[in-house]
């Protein structure tokens, strides 16, 4: 007996082992799974976004039937990716990860991240945030904007607040601007508690959280990273706060105030002030103001064709909203420009209201770069889940970067916009694009980025809400309202993103980061030019590199093929570079100013 034992227990061992082998998934059954999963994912994903496509490009006052189509196709979408047939297998596959291979594994993290937000685990919880969002659209979008009793567009409002120079004026727009607000609060108060619902059920504390593991990261790490950013340009953005409350205290013909009113400022949440500059000898508006929207189209077609990219296909034309509807027009849009790529393959399309002007000259151009980069990642090589940006910073770091290069003085006169011997003020130019680019920094990476982690993360009470959106206005941006605002408004709410796109703003903030990088290692390794004044257009080596950053979409590490096209982790160092000039001139402009940024 005593020798038998030892015997015993290794033909026991032996036969766990073996069934343990049996239990093991083979690399065939993984496949096959795949192949079967993406097929189905790729019908339902299609059916999903062009029900949604439609609630965002027809929306009638009244009518639910947009709504009801996209709630039951988003409902099927969620019970096939979220299913726990599906959710089971994916977990056991991953539980041996030694036995797949880097795609395979990869391909079934993002389909367990899918998962999360559609767990049929909690069925009910799922649905009733389906129905909640799509209402939360109709909502969002279907608001009519009031002046002193006038409807007004969006696009209205956002002129209004660029070129007016009457502050009884602005302050009428801009608090138009925020009537939405209350109409959207209980909502957003019931779609937050939903989300956070959804993605506990798979073990996520937060809906912040959730969002924030898509990068490979903790949510205390992507608070450091966009906190380094912050701190990073904080002295140039104390410079340029400085500079903007002199400058327009002089406009507007008033004292200098200690902070900036939100309705002084050309955007509706302080996150974008461009527009307070106008550069000599780079006068874009005058140069398109006889050109139809349909041409400024064409030219962002044409700088990317220039780069060796493909025409795009003609469904993107037939099937795309690209201009703004007629104001007699017997329904609504969403007026927040996006590019769509519905189908996972080559159906592409955007959702845009152009009009012949620089903004969106410069929109098109970036919309434009998510288009090719769908395009450039469709491609039997990656798979139908993989097919995304590296990480969601990708996607607007190209677009964004797009957008500078084709505002700068040597692309425009290379396009005839601007003459080609052109004497442009330089720090002008500077200027203007930190006023766009760095401005935008504290309000991403700060305000949107600490409101929605205090929203989900923290379950800030709804009565604290504006209170918690100014303070942060005020402490990351200089920015206080015209007037105390009190919990009957929810001005944070305002911002789309927080509605429609949650929990995942500093993807923007990430993406300004990016662009500088990438956009310095083009300007001094491929054109070697000035990052300042370049030209991309028609250099094919500039495309091969975007199509090395774009075409394996999800399928790498982002931090890998980062670090194989630019050479360098990704880090605001490249922005502080570029803008050193601008920061020092402002610290001239500024000498017998007094600076009032709170300290961080």
């Amino acid at each position: 007996m005593a020798i038998a034992r030892p015997a015993l227990l290794l033909v026991v061992l032996a036969i766990a082992c073996r069934a343990d082998a049996e239990r093991m998934p083979r690399n065939s059954e993984v496949e096959n799974y795949l192949a079967g999963y993406t097929k189905e994912y790729q019908r339902l994903n299609y059916a999903s976004a062009l029900a949604e496509w439609e609630s965002n490009t027809h929306i009638v006052e009244g009518d639910s039937s947009n709504a009801l189509r996209t709630r039951r196709a988003n409902e099927q979408l969620a019970q096939f990716v979220g299913s726990a047939e599906n959710i089971t297998r994916i977990q056991g596959y991953l539980e041996h990860r030694n036995r797949l291979t880097p795609l395979q594994a990869r391909q079934l993290e993002v389909m367990l991240y899918l998962a999360a937000e559609k767990p049929q685990t909690a069925a009910d919880v799922v649905s009733r945030r389906i129905a909640a969002e799509t209402e939360q659209t109709e909502k969002l979008y279907g608001f009519q904007f009031k002046v002193r009793g006038k409807p007004v567009t969006a696009n209205q409002i956002d002129d209004a607040l660029r070129t007016s120079k009457k502050l009884p004026e602005r302050l009428a727009v801009w608090q138009a601007s925020k009537e939405i607000g209350p109409t959207l609060k209980p909502g957003l108060v019931r779609l937050r508690d939903l989300r956070n619902q959804v993605v506990q059920t798979l073990g996520y504390p937060d809906y912040f959280n959730y969002q924030v593991s898509e990068y490979g990261m903790s949510t205390d790490d992507m608070l450091r990273l966009n906190d380094g950013l912050i701190k990073d340009l904080r002295p140039l953005y104390r410079e340029l706060h400085t500079w903007a409350r002199y400058e327009l205290a002089k406009r507007y013909g008033v004292p200098v105030p200690d902070e900036l009113p939100a309705h002084w400022l050309p955007n509706r949440w302080g996150q974008d002030w461009g527009s307070l500059v106008e550069v000599k000898g780079l006068d874009v508006d005058g140069a398109l103001k006889d050109k139809s929207a349909e041409w400024v189209v064409r030219q962002g077609v044409e700088f990317y064709r220039s780069l060796g990219f493909d025409s795009l296909p003609a469904t993107f034309w037939s099937k795309s909203s690209l201009y703004p509807l007629a104001a007699d027009a017997p329904y609504k849009k969403n007026t927040h420009a996006s590019a769509w790529h519905l189908d996972l393959d080559h159906d592409v399309r955007s959702l845009m209201s152009v009009e012949p002007n620089r903004d969106w000259y410069e929109t098109v151009h970036h919309e434009l770069g998510h288009i090719y980069y769908y395009l450039s990642y469709s491609r039997p090589e990656v798979p139908m889940v993989l097919r995304s940006g590296a990480n969601r910073a990708y996607h607007e770091g190209i677009g964004s970067m797009i957008g500078l290069a084709a505002l700068q003085r040597r692309f425009l006169a290379g396009r005839g916009l601007v003459a080609p011997k052109a004497q442009v003020d330089s720090m002008g130019q500077l200027l203007e694009e930190a006023l766009n680019y760095v401005i935008f920094i504290p309000f991403a990476a700060g305000t949107m980025t600490r409101f929605e982690h205090a929203l989900y993360a923290e379950k800030l009470p709804p009565d604290q809400f504006n209170a918690k959106w100014w303070e942060l206005a005020r402490k990351y941006q200089g920015i206080v309202p015209p007037a105390p605002r009190d919990e009957r408004w929810a001005d944070g709410l305002t911002k789309t993103h927080i509605n429609d796109d949650p929990a995942q703003y500093y993807d923007y903030a990430l993406s300004y980061a990016l662009l500088f990088q990438l956009h310095d290692h083009i300007a001094r390794q491929i054109l070697h030019q000035d990052p300042h004044d370049t030209d991309y257009y028609g250099h094919r080596e500039v495309g091969d590199f975007l199509r090395r950053l774009m075409a394996p979409g999800a399928s790498r590490p982002w931090r890998e093929t980062l670090r194989e096209t630019t050479g360098r982790e990704l880090d605001g160092k490249a922005m502080v570079e570029y803008f050193e000039p601008l920061y020092q001139w402002l610290r001239q402009q500024n000498q017998g100013r007094k600076a009032t940024l709170p300290d961080l």
